[in-house]
């Protein structure tokens, strides 16, 4: 397995991954959803990467996603993976190499908003060091809990 930085080839793996892991988990995408999905090259253009993690043949088994927000936090998001192949290891791959370009990039804050039912996700974010904080607006209907990870 190895990580590589977003090409068009997997932009259907990136939207496959994270709608069917959605649906099967909350029932339906939400307008954010399908607005990140549309403008992928837009959020790329404007500072964000996306990573995925892929085996020797080529096929994607993870993805994740950092972009800018505001000042200097970063916000890492859409940690999706292949149901379809076996892949240990392959989102904390992608989510370290996310968490390493928003840095590289600046980030003096990383930002997750997540589900709290999310145990893999939520063993991630712990296993990285991020900290649970409260939020006003959760921004999804999904959203429950927020993480942060102050680094400067």
């Amino acid at each position: 397995m190895k990580v590589v930085e977003y090409d068009k080839k997997y932009r259907q793996d990136f939207i496959d991954f994270n709608s069917s892991w959605i649906i099967e988990n909350f029932g339906h995408l939400e307008p954010e959803d399908f607005e990140t999905f549309e403008k992928i090259e837009d959020e790329l253009d404007e500072g964000a990467m996306i990573y995925f993690a892929v085996d020797d043949g080529g096929t994607a088994l993870a993805t994740c996603m950092a972009k800018p927000m505001d000042g200097d936090t970063w916000e890492i998001c859409k940690l999706g993976s292949n149901k379809n192949v076996p892949h240990k290891g392959a989102g904390s791959a992608v989510f370290e190499s996310a968490m390493k370009w928003a840095e590289d990039h600046g980030a003096g804050r990383l930002f997750i908003i997540s589900n709290s039912t999310l145990s893999p996700a939520l063993h991630i974010y712990g296993k990285y060091g991020f900290k649970e904080i409260k939020l006003d607006d959760y921004e999804y209907e999904r959203g429950d809990i927020a993480f942060e990870k102050v680094l400067k």
